[in-house]
């Protein structure tokens, strides 16, 4: 999967949590401890506190089984890095607010063809994206409780999540995430370096057809 691909997966499952109401509050590419590395998405809410693992996939078949995610049969550590994310979420945030947190990890695919589900992960929530926001809200996983304060009064903050304490985090609201409008014009220069590029290659190779066959004429 391209970056730019994936940066896509996440600005389509940052567009379904737009749908959350005021009781949810949603973080975008978290950044975790000291290292070059984040979370697609944290939410907290009524129904639990949530880690999102974005997987953009166009037109895949995936098989699902409890201890495996296959992409065409491809198999993948999918299920491993999201409860990774999904305890590191759990530890900082139980440190930072002084009561305990479980965060629950979640995969969503996007774009893809089909999905055949052997058994699902006792541990790990597999979704479409379509049915994001559906799940989230779901009553039959218990009674709606609102965040604890102290969790929520943490949540938001830098030194939460990452080492050094001044690594942005994006929350989102009405403004629409300025974090997200610049991966937006990440993924567009991406993609138009790619499409010159592209139109290269095949300049390139109709011109070297054309001296090909200039030379074969020519003989």
């Amino acid at each position: 999967m391209s970056w730019d691909g994936g940066a896509l997966g996440e600005l389509a499952v940052g567009a379904r949590l737009q749908g959350l109401n005021g009781e949810w509050t949603v973080l975008h590419s978290v950044p975790i401890d000291k290292y070059d590395t984040d979370i697609d998405h944290v939410i907290v809410g009524p129904t639990g506190v949530f880690t999102i693992n974005t997987k953009r996939h166009p037109g895949a078949r995936i098989w699902l089984g409890a201890h495996m995610i296959m992409i065409n049969g491809q198999k993948t550590d999918y299920l491993r890095k999201a409860r990774a994310e999904a305890l590191q979420a759990s530890r900082r945030l139980t440190a930072a607010s002084g009561a305990p947190v479980t965060a629950t990890p979640i995969i969503v695919l996007v774009g893809i063809k089909a999905i055949t589900v052997k058994q699902r992960p006792s541990d790990v929530i597999v979704l479409r994206d379509g049915e994001l926001l559906r799940w989230l809200q779901a009553k039959r996983r218990g009674a709606r409780v609102a965040p604890e304060p102290s969790l929520l009064s943490v949540v938001g903050m830098p030194r939460t999540w990452h080492a050094n304490g001044a690594a942005a985090i994006e929350t989102f609201d009405a403004s629409h995430g300025a974090a997200f409008a610049s991966l937006r014009r990440s993924v567009g220069r991406a993609a138009g370096v790619r499409a010159i590029w592209m139109f290269g290659v095949v300049i390139a190779a109709l011109l070297t057809s054309a001296g090909v066959l200039t030379g074969a004429f020519g003989n």
